[in-house]
Parts: structure tokens; sequence; C-alpha cells
């Protein structure tokens, strides 16, 4: 857990700051509202991005299993794309993984916070599609494709992150907060009880 949250930290501390409107021209991203919100459409390389960043490189991008970046064109840089235009904050690996190293064409929005010194700013993909193609793809593939790995959920009642069985195993040995489960019974008793 710890190798993760450094790793984290330390693909949030590269991420390449985009300038101000830079790439806003053309967009057809629905802003959401947030803090430091812009439009941002541009092309560039899907890539595994720990290979980017580290030279730990596997065969297709990880198999989908870990966080996808794009290579722009406009200037190399790596832009880390967090986010999908689902509401569920998922992610964006499931929409970028059928890009794996193909040139694509991106729009979404990029975020920031300005009051934070040097703040990168992260991208949430909304639209994408393969350069030189015509008809953009929606970002919001995660769900669905959730709902076909575990299909005995279907009916269950309830978010997806209720009753994904990751998530089910990890607050079974961790609790819900993370800490331990001693830790989340004293704060279920003091919080809820």
């Amino acid at each position: 857990m710890k190798i993760i949250a450094s790793l984290t930290a330390a693909f949030v501390a590269a991420a390449v700051p985009l300038s101000a409107g830079e790439f806003s021209e053309g967009s057809k991203a629905k802003e959401w509202g947030l803090l430091g919100e812009e439009k941002a459409l541009f092309s560039g390389k899907v890539v595994d991005v720990l290979c980017e960043v580290s030279g730990n490189c596997t065969d297709d991008c990880g198999g989908g299993r870990r966080q996808l970046g794009i290579l722009r064109d406009a200037d190399g840089a790596l832009v880390y794309v967090l986010k999908n235009s689902q509401a569920a904050f998922s992610g964006a690996a499931t929409d970028l993984y059928p890009y794996c190293g193909k040139e694509v064409e991106v729009d979404g929005v990029t975020v920031h916070d300005e009051e934070v010194p040097n703040a990168p700013k992260l991208y949430m993909v909304q639209l994408i599609r393969e350069k030189g193609a015509e008809k953009w793809n929606k970002a919001n593939r995660w769900t669905k494709e959730w709902a076909k790995a575990h299909p005995e959920e279907k009916k269950a009642k309830g978010p997806w992150f209720r009753k994904d069985p990751r998530v089910k195993a990890a607050i079974a040995t961790d609790g819900y907060l993370g800490l331990g489960l001693e830790i989340d019974k004293a704060f279920i008793k003091e919080n809820f009880e």
C-alpha cells in the first residue's frame, strides 16, 4: 500500500502543467464547475504511465491494470488522465486501454488549484477517438465493463463500490478507514452509536 501511495504522489508531483487555455480552442467538453477547470482538446499517444516514468514496462499497457496517460503531440508532455466522464470518479484506464500504443485525440477538462504553488493540472477525459477517425467515443466505459465482470452483482442494490468484491475484501481486511478493524470499531462506536 505504501508503494502505491508513493507512486501516486510521484505521479501527481510530476504531472505536466498545461498553460491557461492553451488547448481549449475547439473543445466540446462539458464543464463541471470544478476548481481551476479549463477545457482541453489535444492529440497524442496512449501510454502506460508507470512504464514512461520508471521504465517498468509490460506488454499491452499492463493488460488494463495500470494507470494510463497520453504523450501529448504538441510538446511531448506526459499528461496524466485521472478520470473519465462519469460522475463515479472511477478513473480513465478502462476508456484508454483499447487505444494502448495508438495515436488519439481527446477532449475533456483539466482541473487544478491556483492557490497551491506549482499545482499540477489533472486531466479528465470526456471524449476520445483514434487519430484521423471522425466519430468521437464517450469516455464512459467503466461502469459497463464493471457490470460485465460482475454479473452476479447486477441485482444487488446500491452503487458499484458497495458491491465490488475488491472493495469488500479491502474493508474486511483493513476496515472502512483503511486503518484496521479495531480502529474502525472505535470510530464507529464514538461517532455513530
